[in-house]
């Protein structure tokens, strides 16, 4: 298999380990869910969790990949205050977590572009 038709299984697969990680243990994103947002972080968390499953299921079929791929990119732009609050509110933490923390900021943009690369090349296949 071809590292460009890996591609899309491997982002799927980041984001039905990351949505699955959303039910298992729910408390570290109720954390990071902005308070502007109505309603209760677990909610959101679920909410969440559940978009990256589908995303994942979406990457993974052909018929649906390009779809799937430009929703992600859109995903990975929206989750980007939680990663923004979980930066502030680390703060002060000890240099790994706040490192953690800081880390995810500059991480979304190759998130965002990886997905946008997987819908280009999915064109053909929609």
């Amino acid at each position: 298999m071809s590292r460009s038709a890996r591609s899309p299984l491997l982002l799927a697969g980041l984001l039905a380990t990351a949505g699955a990680a959303h039910f298992a243990a729910p408390r570290q994103f109720d954390a990071i869910v902005p308070r502007a947002l109505p309603g209760e972080p677990r909610t959101w968390t679920h909410v969440s969790g559940a978009v990256e499953l589908a995303l994942a299921a979406g990457l993974a079929l052909p018929r649906t990949r390009r779809t799937a791929a430009l929703a992600t990119a859109a995903f990975f732009v929206g989750v980007f205050p939680a990663n923004v609050k979980m930066a502030v509110d680390w703060r002060h933490r000890p240099a790994p977590q706040k490192a953690a923390a800081y880390g995810r900021l500059p991480l979304q943009l190759p998130l965002v572009l990886w997905a946008r690369s997987v819908a280009k090349n999915a064109q053909g296949v929609s």
